[in-house]
């Protein structure tokens, strides 16, 4: 026999739980069964409120004591759904159980059969999950996710006016600025920002295969869409009209795309500032009593970028396996969703704890602006862009007799380094009006950086 106590098999439980237990409030199972009890209560109170079936509206004091049922909802009220799920073998059931024991405390048990009343399962949980996923995405993910664009959008403008040489297939190409190359991710992390910020949470409630058959049963007369729509509505929810016995988990896909979309735009921001330290044009600031490598004592590993990766490639892994699934019910219905949903908490917490990573890691790096400016003065031949696209200019213009402007710069640059006096000699010498060879002559590795610092305005 082990000497361990049960261990956590996840490490989003273990190593990693203070990094993401905010999601655990709403994607637990806790969680997601205080979200059903809160969705039994709001239905109860609804139809009493609408004194449907002979009910009368519950006194507003006991209204109060049904709603503080699920922000009540704690370690000992878990414990009680547990045992009652055990005897049950059904989650649904167990909260229905629960909250009828809380009406026959509270004097209500005159109403206890408009509990969980014309409901199938599946009107609770779609609520529920809709509500929990909602709430962990609003209040946990998108704030951390704000976080790294924001750190993101300072560097950007920290860093628009240094210079720096770019790297088009790892080799040194036109230079650009740190901040503009920021500013790329920021602008794209934006898009996402903004969909996932208008994402729809869709929710349905018309029983057992979307017919609302067991409801026109007991009231023929009422308009059942109507009820659905504006109970659907309270809960803070987007009604979805159509549907089989669940909610059809589109909203669900969308939203995991565009998340697993956002991780992949970090991920390539991971790679590149990894990219960027391994070159030296980032330095990593020491953290006291960190150990970088167990043999190595200089090193300063770049772990939070390279712990940040691992977990964007599992989160969106996850996520999209969750799109792709959570669309495809078989007929009218099947339990596939159950066990997939129970993984969303999964999923955003990989996400979530990369967010935490890339925002510690963006804060212990600074410029190495002197690596920067010596990279630039080592490769002159960047400016053979620029060189060939004047002397095209000019021989449009008719200033120019030259008849190969790309061949002439490919034999001086190509496979070479050239140094600013090379370069100077050869544009003395070439075929071209005096004030283009000056703007020529003026141009240098560090100033041929376009518009790169007012491209940064695009994320102001």
């Amino acid at each position: 026999m082990s000497a361990l106590s049960p261990q956590p098999l996840s490490p989003l439980d273990g190593r990693y739980a203070s990094a993401v237990s905010e999601l655990g409030e709403f994607l637990s199972e806790a969680g997601l069964n205080r979200a059903r009890i809160q969705v039994e209560v709001e239905w109860l109170i609804y139809l009493t409120d609408h004194s449907l079936f002979g009910s009368t509206p519950i006194e507003l004091e006991k209204q109060r004591q049904l709603r503080q049922l699920a922000p009540n909802f704690g370690d000992d009220e878990v414990a009680e759904l547990g045992a009652l799920e055990s005897t049950t073998k059904h989650d649904v059931k167990a909260v229905e159980y629960y909250v009828r024991r809380r009406l026959s405390e509270l004097g209500l048990n005159d109403i206890a059969e408009l509990t969980h009343f014309a409901a199938t399962s599946e009107d609770i949980n779609n609520l529920s999950y809709a509500l929990v996923i909602r709430d962990a995405v609003t209040e946990v993910w998108l704030p951390a996710f704000r976080a790294v664009i924001d750190e993101l959008r300072a560097q950007a403008v920290q860093y628009r006016d240094d210079a720096m040489l770019a790297r088009t297939h790892g080799q040194p190409a036109t230079p650009t600025t740190m901040g503009k190359e920021l500013a790329v991710t920021v602008y794209r992390l934006e898009r996402i920002r903004k969909q996932v910020e208008a994402a729809e949470y869709l929710g349905k409630f018309s029983g057992a295969t979307g017919t609302f058959a067991a409801h026109l049963s007991a009231e023929a007369d009422l308009d059942w869409q109507a009820v659905s729509r504006e109970f659907v509505t309270s809960l803070g929810l987007t009604w979805n009209p159509l549907t089989t016995q669940i909610e059809s988990h589109d909203w669900q896909a969308e939203l995991y795309s565009q998340v697993a979309h956002g991780n992949r735009i970090l991920h390539n921001l991971c790679t590149d500032v990894w990219t960027y330290i391994s070159l030296g044009y980032f330095t990593q600031i020491p953290v006291a009593g960190a150990t970088g490598s167990s043999t190595m004592p200089h090193k300063i590993n770049p772990i939070k970028f390279e712990n940040a990766e691992a977990n964007l490639e599992l989160s969106s892994a996850l996520l999209d396996s969750l799109a792709q699934t959570l669309v495809t019910s078989r007929l009218q219905r099947d339990l596939t969703d159950s066990t997939t949903q129970r993984n969303v908490g999964v999923a955003l917490g990989h996400s979530l704890l990369a967010l935490s990573n890339i925002t510690a890691g963006l804060g212990q790096i600074s410029l190495n602006r002197e690596l920067l400016a010596q990279d630039l003065d080592t490769n002159w031949e960047v400016l053979a862009e620029a060189i060939q696209t004047v002397v095209r200019a000019e021989i449009t213009a008719g200033r120019s007799s030259i008849t190969d402007p790309y061949a002439l710069l490919k034999d001086l640059t190509r496979g070479k380094r050239i140094g600013a006096t090379d370069l100077a000699t050869f544009v003395e010498g070439l075929d071209i009006g005096d004030a283009a060879k000056q703007r020529l002559l003026a141009l240098t590795p560090h100033t041929y950086v376009g518009i790169s610092s007012a491209l940064v305005e695009h994320i102001l």
